[in-house]
This record gives structure tokens, C-alpha cells and sequence, in this order.
């Protein structure tokens, strides 16, 4: 059974709105809360009208805190001023919707049930055979929708607002779902202490309550870098930035327990997030370099002691590190990589994207640094996917009095709103972060060693 922590039942007019259907009023209240979905006035939803395309990766975005700034899309009928373009984008990024086979995305075309439930599969990763009869099971089968009194789904009829909030709702929340259908299965831990358990997945919904550092939660599905998790009778969601799936950093690495193991235990893996203390790095953005850097930093250090691999950090606090240092660090730890972690910045705010560099003149490390940088590049792609400014030789002190294979990566322009959004975000943070530990995997990969069960 589980154990809602806020009123189920409670019957107040959703969010102050007039015209709430009772069928929808907690789940409207949900989502109004975690400013996933919003009225059409002040004191109306209009929950008949149809829901259309751009209304609907809109409310998915927010719910996966998908970045929804303003900006061009592959679209010729959904131009940069459209109020759902950055959301839109992001959603077909994500394979949560897509366009028409003429190549426009028909952002005022009205969604049918059948394609609502192709969307909501896509969004929160239901297996459902890619068709819209296996997208439509999926979501009976978990209770978050349910057929028509005629005993069909409804394929082709319209989805109004009301029931889209429904049925997002409960695909986010199973407390709303009209049946038990989550299993809690993946033992986690946290990292801090007085942790946040909330509501809902993100830091817009009240907390329930707070838990001590290195306590154990059991963790269920995931929405937008946040784990929804049980605790004795409790559930609720926890960022999935302060938790781990093991109980101390002692117990995070596994033991080398066969040759495999033993070879990437060898490996000594050193993250060097640039900048620090009196040194801000860039700033732009109300965001300093030195902070990013770090968050992405310690998130990489995370997901590495998970694995056989020995991992360092050249600063693992605000502190100001001499560059001379850095290297003397990696090379007294007897590092056999080196990742330089930046963001960048220009003095046009129009500047943007991702590179990499590595460090090529008279150096015996020169093709491993390039082939390191270009594995990381590649995967920093995908995650945010920003201009490619390539994987470049730069001179870089931090490369060049190295002594092992090296890379510099700049995740992005904290100089641009749009990169800096990106930054800023919890979400896309730990999506990087996942890109650059995946790339460094992908390094060794193809330098042999068995990486393929690390992966992320």
C-alpha cells in the first residue's frame, strides 16, 4: 500500500480556479504546484479545451525540467518566439515528440488520446513496443489511464487539459495511479544530511520531512533527476544529486574481484574542476565558473567511485589551487588521465557551445589526449547538444606540464543564456555529468579494457 504524504482527499478548488472538475482537482493542485501546468487566467484552467502539441511539451518539459528557453528549433512552423519553442526542442531531443513527415511539428494541432499516451510512454521511459496499442496498455497497466465506459481507449479522440493533467500526474506520482504499480527496488543512500523527502520532483514542492547523511531510502522510477523513493511508510521524491547506491564512499568502489576489475583498479583517474576560491573563473548569468565546475566535478567523482577505477580530485571544495599544482597533484597520485573540467565565455552573449582541447605539441601523450578529448566531446554532444566547436590542441598549463593523457573540456558558455540555463539546472548538470564519466569510459573502451557493464 502506499502511503501518500500529502491530502488525497482533500476537495478545494484547484489552485483558486472556478471551472476544475472534481474528477481533477488534486491532480490540477499537484502539478499547479510544481508550476508544471498553469491557468489560462488567474481563476480559470479551461480544462475542455483540447490540449495541442506545444501545450503538451510544455507541461512534459517542465515536469522533467527539460530546458525550455526561447530559441530556434528544426521547425519551420515553430519559430523562436513561440512560447513552447525551447520546451518543443528539447522534447523532440528527448524522442518525447516529434514532427510530421513534411518536417514542420504542427504546434496548434490538437492531441489525440492515443498520441498523449505515446508521449507520456516516451516521456517517462514505459516499454510499449512503439506502438500507440502498446503505449495505451502501458498506462492501464500502471493505473495512470483507463478506457472509455465502451471498453476502447479512445484512440482518436481529443485529449482536453483537464485529463492530460490526470494522467501527468499520476505517471509522476503513482499515489494518484488508480491501482499499486510502482515497486520499490534499487537500495540508495544519502549524501548530506538534513535532505529534503517532497512531494513532487523538484524543489517547488513542500517538504515532508528531512533525513540524516549516509541513511538508506529504497528508490522507483526517476522523473527530470529526481528518484521517487520509499523510507519505512513514507514516499516521496529526493534529487537525485544527493543520493548514491552505496552507503559510504568506503563501500561505493566494489572489490577487484576477477582480472577484469584488477585491470581497471590500476587506473588512476584524476578530475580537475578548474578554478576555485579566490579564483571565480567566468561569471555570467548570476552563475560563477568555479561553482559549476565543481558541482560537475564532484557529480563525475560520484559516479566513478561506483566503479573499480581509483579516482582524485585536485579540489573537492570552494579552494583556490595554483595551476602549477594541479598537475604536480595528478602526477604525485600517479594519474594515468587527467580531466580538466571549465565552463567558457566570450564577450558576445551570442557565443556559444561545447569543445575540447588536449595538449599535442612534443608530447608522447598527444594521440591519448586527443582520442581521450574527443571521446568526452562526442558524449558532451549528445547531452546538451550545443554548437560543436571541436576537440582543438590548446596550450593549456594544466595540459602541458602533464604527464599522462589529458583533456580540457568547456561544457558550455556561461556568457550565453541559453548554455548558462543549462548550468543552472539540476537536471542538465547530471546529464553532463553522465556525459563526461560515459566519455572517459569510452576512452578506455577503446584503449580495451572492459567497461561495458559501467555504463550509464
Amino acid at each position: 500500500m502506499i502511503v501518500s504524504l500529502f491530502g488525497m482527499n482533500r476537495q478545494v478548488q484547484a489552485a483558486g480556479f472556478v471551472d476544475v472538475p472534481a474528477r481533477a482537482l488534486n491532480e490540477v493542485n499537484y502539478l499547479v504546484e510544481g508550476k508544471i501546468v498553469n491557468g489560462s487566467s488567474p481563476t480559470t484552467f479551461t480544462p475542455d479545451k483540447v490540449i495541442t502539441k506545444a501545450e503538451a511539451a510544455v507541461f512534459i518539459g517542465r515536469a522533467l525540467q527539460l530546458n525550455g528557453t526561447q530559441r530556434a528549433t528544426g521547425f519551420p512552423d515553430v519559430g523562436m518566439s513561440n512560447f513552447a519553442s525551447g520546451y518543443i526542442q528539447s522534447a523532440v531531443d528527448k524522442g518525447i515528440v516529434s514532427g510530421d513527415k513534411a518536417g514542420n511539428f504542427l504546434p496548434y494541432k490538437e492531441v489525440t488520446r492515443g498520441e498523449m499516451a505515446v508521449m507520456l510512454a516516451n516521456a517517462f521511459g514505459y516499454s510499449y513496443n512503439n506502438t500507440v496499442s502498446g503505449a495505451e496498455k502501458a498506462l492501464m497497466t500502471l493505473g495512470i489511464a483507463s478506457g472509455l465506459s465502451n471498453g476502447t481507449f479512445g484512440t482518436d479522440l481529443p485529449i482536453k487539459r483537464a485529463d492530460f493533467a490526470v494522467f501527468m500526474a499520476r505517471a509522476i506520482n503513482p499515489a494518484f495511479r488508480l491501482k499499486t504499480s510502482v515497486n520499490f527496488t534499487k537500495p540508495l543512500w544519502s549524501t548530506t544530511g538534513n535532505l529534503n523527502i517532497r512531494t513532487g520532483p523538484s524543489t517547488e514542492y513542500s517538504s515532508v520531512g528531512t533525513i540524516a547523511a549516509n541513511t538508506q531510502v529504497t528508490g522507483a522510477h526517476s522523473v527530470g533527476g529526481w528518484t521517487y523513493v520509499k523510507m519505512g511508510s513514507k514516499t516521496g521524491f529526493i534529487s537525485n544529486y544527493y543520493l548514491r547506491s552505496a552507503s559510504s564512499d568506503g563501500a561505493a568502489k566494489p572489490p577487484a574481484t576477477d582480472s577484469s576489475d584488477s585491470k581497471l583498479s590500476s587506473q588512476t583517474i584524476i578530475l580537475d574542476p578548474g578554478h576555485g576560491g579566490k579564483d571565480s573563473g567566468a561569471v555570467g548569468n548570476n552563475l560563477r565558473e568555479k561553482d559549476v565546475v565543481l558541482k560537475a566535478g564532484l557529480q563525475v567523482n560520484n559516479l566513478l567511485k561506483k566503479t573499480p577505477f581509483n579516482v582524485k580530485m585536485t579540489r573537492s571544495t570552494d579552494t583556490f589551487i595554483e595551476l602549477k599544482d594541479r598537475s604536480a597533484f595528478a602526477k604525485d597520485n600517479g594519474g594515468d588521465i587527467f580531466v580538466s573540467i571549465h565552463a567558457n565565455s566570450a564577450s558576445s552573449a551570442a557565443a556559444t557551445g561545447t569543445e575540447t582541447y588536449y595538449y599535442a605539441a612534443a608530447n608522447p601523450h598527444a594521440a591519448d589526449s586527443k582520442l581521450l578529448s574527443s571521446k568526452i566531446q562526442a558524449r558532451m554532444l549528445d547531452a546538451w547538444n550545443l554548437r560543436d566547436r571541436g576537440v582543438k590542441p590548446g596550450n593549456f598549463s594544466v595540459l602541458r606540464e602533464n604527464n599522462m593523457p589529458a583533456a580540457l573540456v568547456e561544457m558550455g558558455f556561461i556568457s550565453n543564456a541559453g548554455d548558462a540555463s543549462k548550468m543552472a539546472s539540476d537536471y542538465w548538470m547530471n546529464i553532463m555529468s553522465i556525459a563526461i564519466y560515459n566519455g572517459i569510459l569510452d576512452y578506455y573502451k577503446a584503449k580495451g579494457y572492459n567497461v561495458n557493464s559501467l555504463y550509464k
